[in-house]
């Protein structure tokens, strides 16, 4: 497990979820949602051309860089020499988890019920994604907390600028920011200064 990654995303406490058609500039995307404050960008493996995306943002020198939706080792692999900082899975996936051990790089695990967080955690992943967060709401990561007080959880799936500081509040270590802050047609028209207003305005809710 990854101390530093584990505190570094506390602090943070937001991830920005890619999945666009078309990235003209992948690191030019990523500094716009620096710029507005989400500085973890996850490019998931449904993007096309995502390696070309990852080494691209890499080679600018930016950081937070990783690859989400990994199911297998081989991607996991292909996903690590490209420079992916972290990988993100959608659920329990072993092998992820094994070849990410192999080569030091931090995972966030995809999970919901107590048993796959309890997987999950056998694993020894650095974070659990408990995905689909809205299915449930805030409620269902205090639930969690009693059983599992020390693992750090990640909410997925439906969070917004009015749930965000919800699941926060509720014991989330982050949330995971999608199609609100990165919509595909904005990120496919490379509308850089609306990139950075919605994820300004994303951070900002975190404070109300």
């Amino acid at each position: 497990m990854s101390t530093d990654f584990l505190t570094q995303l506390t602090k943070d406490r937001v991830i920005a979820v890619v999945r666009a058609p078309e990235i003209p500039d992948a690191a030019a995307l990523c500094a716009a949602l620096h710029a507005g404050g989400i500085r973890w960008i996850e490019f998931t493996r449904t993007t096309p051309s995502l390696l070309t995306h990852l080494r691209r943002a890499i080679a600018e020198g930016l950081r937070g860089v990783g690859a989400g939706t990994v199911m297998t080792a081989e991607q996991a692999e292909e996903l690590i020499d490209a420079g992916a900082e972290y990988l993100v899975t959608p659920g329990c996936r072993p092998g992820v988890a094994r070849a990410a051990t192999a080569a030091g790089v931090p995972v966030v695990m995809g999970a919901l019920t107590p048993t796959e967080v309890g997987q999950a955690l056998d694993l020894g992943v650095d974070a659990v994604k408990i995905f689909p967060a809205r299915a449930f709401g805030p409620r269902h990561f205090r639930d969690l907390a009693g059983p599992f007080p020390d693992v750090p959880l990640v909410a997925s799936g439906g969070v917004n600028a009015e749930n965000a500081a919800g699941f926060l509040t509720a014991g989330a270590r982050a949330v995971c920011a999608g199609s609100e802050v990165v919509p595909p047609g904005v990120v496919a028209a490379g509308d850089w200064t609306e990139i950075t207003r919605r994820a300004r305005a994303f951070t900002d809710s975190l404070a109300r």
